[in-house]
Parts: C-alpha cells; sequence; structure tokens
C-alpha cells in the first residue's frame, strides 16, 4: 500500500511538473503575445505616419499584407495558445480527479484500518475474560485436587484405622 502511495505521489508529483511546465509556457506565450500586439501597434502607429506624410499606395499596400500575415500568425499563436489552455485545463480535471480518487481511496483504508482496530479490541477483550476463566476454572481444580488428596489421605487413615481395630477385633 506504501508503495502504491508512493507511485501516486510521484505520478502526481510529475504531472504537478508537467502542469507547471505548461503554465510558464502559457505565461510565456502570453508575453510574446503582448510584445506582438506592440509590434502591431507599433507597425499601425508607422502606417498611420507613413500614411499621412506620404500617399504612396504600394507601400501600404505591402504593410497591410505584412498586418494580414502578422495577424495570421497571431491567430495561429492564439489558436495553439487555445490548445495548450485546453490541454492545461484537461491535465487539471485530471490531476483532480486523481487527488479525489486518492482522497477516496485513503477514507476507504482509514474506514477498513478502523474496523480492524475495533476487530482487535474486540478480540482483546475476549481474550482477557477468557484468560480470567481460565484462571478461575485453574483455581477450582486447584481446590478440588487438594480436597481430593485430603479426601484420599483421610480415608487412608480411616482404612488403617479400621484394619487396625480389625486387628484388635
Amino acid at each position: 500500500m506504501q508503495a502504491d502511495f508512493s507511485e501516486m505521489r510521484y505520478e502526481l508529483q510529475s504531472r504537478d511538473g508537467l502542469w507547471r511546465r505548461m503554465q510558464l509556457e502559457c505565461q510565456q506565450l502570453h508575453t510574446e503575445l503582448l510584445k506582438i500586439k506592440e509590434y502591431k501597434d507599433m507597425q499601425e502607429i508607422q502606417i498611420k505616419h507613413q500614411s499621412s506624410r506620404v500617399q504612396l499606395t504600394e507601400p501600404l499596400e505591402n504593410k497591410n499584407t505584412e498586418l494580414l500575415l502578422f495577424s495570421e500568425s497571431q491567430e495561429r499563436q492564439q489558436e495553439e495558445l487555445n490548445k495548450i489552455r485546453n490541454h492545461i485545463y484537461r491535465e487539471e480535471q485530471s490531476h483532480c480527479s486523481e487527488q479525489e480518487r486518492m482522497k477516496t481511496e485513503i477514507s476507504d483504508l482509514t474506514e477498513e484500518l478502523h474496523q480492524k482496530e475495533i476487530t482487535i479490541a474486540t478480540i482483546m477483550e475476549k481474550a482477557t475474560l477468557l484468560e480470567r476463566q481460565l484462571k478461575m476454572e485453574l483455581e477450582t481444580k486447584d481446590k478440588l485436587l487438594a480436597k481430593q488428596q485430603l479426601l484420599e489421605f483421610q480415608y487412608q487413615v480411616v482404612t488403617s484405622e479400621n484394619t487396625h481395630l480389625k486387628e484388635m477385633v
């Protein structure tokens, strides 16, 4: 049972480590997303400045294409982030259900241990009672043995007196 608990503890620790790594990756992705948003904002500002200064459509179209590519990249990263979040959520659910299962198992084992302790206490009480009864029976038998020995001695005395009286008669 301890080996099972150790194995479960190891598995939970490894899952916890995986969960922490995923959280770290989420934080890193979030940081990257913020950087990308800043970069996008900077590009938008640059585009606005360029459009106000220069009315060239070709550079704007290039920037728009870059922004579209960037937004597609951002969407892919968002999808990846969502996948990671879903994976983390599933891992958390699995972790929680595993914890609940372990709590239930521990509760069951505790109850079983309690029942065994009660059984042991009952057996000990019965053993103590039987021991007392045995002592009382031994004392009674010792008294009866002593009484029997006394009666045998008295019988021998009476027999010897009887023999003596017969001889005298």
